[in-house]
């Protein structure tokens, strides 16, 4: 039940996150030094960081061209999807929030006529890769966020931190196995 509970909000969040407003904000990029980068609510959302403190959380999207491809070699960027503030409200991350929320490192692996593929690491994540997988569809860009959860190959949909007085008592890591049969969570302790 929990489980399907958490599923839920990682669901209703991606629901959130598509229906958002179309405006753009520029923001500081994800990584340590760089140009400022445009939000786009419409670029194809990878999975969030929901936090115990309150109901706002870290979002992570890929910024893609008309065939699905990464747009040059950071492509994945994160903001904050601020629901305490409004379910439309988006702020970029703060660089003292870098260290917690932010990209360690990014590798564009392909550009093909149909999507790409990204290798990530997160940096609270140092020794998880993720497999970003990107994909042109009818409908539009499909995302993937591919890593081993608990020893299952599973898409990622959301991390869960869970906040002590003074730091992180866990992170809670949820996503759904390949075979779409069921999801899988993994508890990780700090």
């Amino acid at each position: 039940m929990r489980s399907a509970r958490r599923m839920g909000r990682g669901i209703a969040a991606a629901a959130l996150i598509g229906a958002a407003a179309t405006a753009r904000i520029e923001v500081a990029d994800a990584r340590p030094a760089g140009p400022a980068r445009a939000i786009d609510p419409h670029d194809p959302v990878l999975f969030s960081i929901t936090k115990s403190e309150n109901r706002n959380e870290v979002v992570y999207s890929v910024d893609v061209d008309e065939r699905c491809a990464p747009i040059g070699d950071a492509a994945v960027y994160a903001y904050w999807r601020m629901h305490e503030k409004g379910p439309a409200v988006i702020e970029p991350l703060l660089s003292r929030e870098e260290a917690a929320y932010g990209i360690g490192s990014q590798r564009v692996i392909s550009r093909r006529e149909d999507g790409g593929s990204i290798d990530l690491v997160l940096r609270a994540l140092p020794s998880r890769h993720i497999l970003v997988r990107l994909q042109r569809e009818a409908a539009g860009c499909r995302a993937w966020s591919q890593l081993p959860i608990r020893g299952t190959d599973a898409y990622l949909y959301n991390v869960y931190v869970r906040l002590k007085p003074f730091g992180v008592d866990y992170l809670l890591l949820a996503g759904w196995a390949i075979d779409g049969s069921h999801v899988v969570e993994e508890k990780i302790e700090r």
